[in-house]
């Protein structure tokens, strides 16, 4: 897989209080992912990126809140996530990679 196809893949880690607890206890990580992106292609991605084993892939779509904008009635976009379970003894270390 090439680096650019991994990048359009993996958009972001998703940080929220759920995320959180769901990495200490579980040992799975959360991310923002391409609409379009499969299970195999975030298994590969999160392993060639990270350098870990990837036990597990879960994806979701997330849909977008409708919202007020002022007067007008609107909404978010809707967007897809993926819970990404790492084999045992690994682990990711985000401020490493940014370096």
């Amino acid at each position: 897989m090439n680096k650019e196809r991994i990048f359009q893949i993996l958009l972001s880690p998703h940080i929220s209080e759920k995320a959180t607890v769901v990495a200490d206890k579980a040992n799975q990580f959360v991310f923002r992912i391409a609409g379009d992106a499969t299970k195999l292609e975030v298994r590969r991605a999160v392993e060639e990126l990270f350098g870990v084993k990837v036990k597990s892939v879960r994806t979701l779509n997330v849909k977008g809140k409708a919202k007020l904008f002022g007067r007008t009635a609107g909404k978010r976009n809707d967007w897809k996530k993926a819970y990404v379970a790492l084999e045992a003894g690994q682990d990711i270390d985000f401020q490493a990679v940014a370096e």
